[in-house]
């Protein structure tokens, strides 16, 4: 999308109460209103997967046939995690990260996974998390983890849902 086209989109978002924006110089930061609007937003993708035949042939053709795996439940990976059975990766920007993250992941962006590789344990599971659940990033880096011989899947939604039910941060 275009930057004013994006700008339009953010200013609606603001107008309508889901995002809420700050002056930083010459940029306009925009952040989301409530910790609740994940939720908001997982009911709306509830009723159009249930409901648009369009929506669901975009997820089977686009995300189903991309990953035959299980992806992970929040649940299972906070158990994995505390076993030492999973290491766990944000595969955002960094700035992304730093704003927060889920606690004792390690930020590898998408874009740098492949030098980082050698870094990696292959005694553990690996799992990758992004944006939410149709984030392409950590779609990707699962592909390319598992490409290495890593054992590897993705957090079946993404960082906004693991903040909004509370589980640990780290910020």
């Amino acid at each position: 999308m275009s930057v004013a086209n994006t700008s339009n989109h953010l200013r609606i978002m603001r107008d309508g109460g889901l995002v809420q924006s700050r002056k930083e110089g010459t940029q306009v930061i925009y952040s989301l209103s409530d910790d609740k609007v994940p939720l908001l937003l997982a009911g709306i993708r509830y009723v159009a997967e249930r409901h648009l035949a369009e929506v669901e042939r975009i997820v089977r053709e686009n995300f189903n046939s991309r990953d035959k795996l299980t992806p992970v439940r929040r649940d299972e990976l906070l158990g994995m995690v505390r076993s030492g059975e999973a290491m766990v990766i944000d595969v955002r920007p960094s700035s992304e990260y730093e704003a927060g993250h889920i606690e004792g992941a390690v930020n590898i962006p998408l874009e740098s996974l492949t030098e980082r590789l050698s870094k990696l344990p292959k005694d553990q599971e690996i799992v990758a998390y992004c944006r939410g659940p149709y984030c392409m990033m950590s779609f990707d880096a699962v592909e390319q983890l598992r490409e290495h011989g890593y054992r590897a899947r993705r957090l079946e939604d993404g960082f906004p849902e693991w903040k909004t039910d509370q589980l640990p941060l780290d910020q």
